[in-house]
């Protein structure tokens, strides 16, 4: 069993390495928090320490990794790509064909006309301006001017 202690920094490098590579083939924030716990017991199994702390002082490192950081690293890497649509948002338009709460309309849009449905479910008349306050696949969310 000392034979085995000795090679437990090169088993917790082996274990950092294959949580790095599992992280960068899923790219889901959650083995990097188990490699980073695998990198600090590197350092902790030169104390010789037992087996069952070194796996106790892993497991409970990566979890409280993973619980606390993870949602602070998800929201920082999680940014929405941005299209060329979302450039048409807050532009002014004109409704071309009435919209209502049951069905979609029309608004002309840098001189295209887009499917329009209204952001707060009311009914917009024709020749009403708008503002463009989101798009929703092929669908312009209008809100009218105040």
């Amino acid at each position: 069993m000392e034979l085995f202690l000795n090679y437990m920094p090169w088993v917790w490098l082996g274990v950092a390495v294959l949580c790095l590579v599992i992280e960068g083939l899923t790219f889901s924030l959650t083995t990097i928090w188990f490699a980073l716990g695998a990198v600090v017991m590197i350092f902790l199994s030169l104390t010789h320490m037992s087996l069952q702390w070194q796996l106790l002082i892993f497991l409970v490192l990566s979890l409280l990794l993973l619980i606390f950081t993870r949602p602070f690293a998800v929201k920082k890497f999680a940014k929405k790509t941005p299209t060329n649509s979302d450039a048409l948002i807050g532009k002014k338009v004109i409704v071309t064909e009435t919209i209502t709460d049951l069905q979609k309309g029309a608004v002309k849009l840098n001189g295209v006309e887009w499917t329009a449905s209204s952001a707060d479910g009311s009914s917009i008349e024709k020749g009403t301006e708008c503002t463009v306050t989101d798009i929703q696949g092929a669908t312009a969310v209008v809100k009218p001017l105040e």
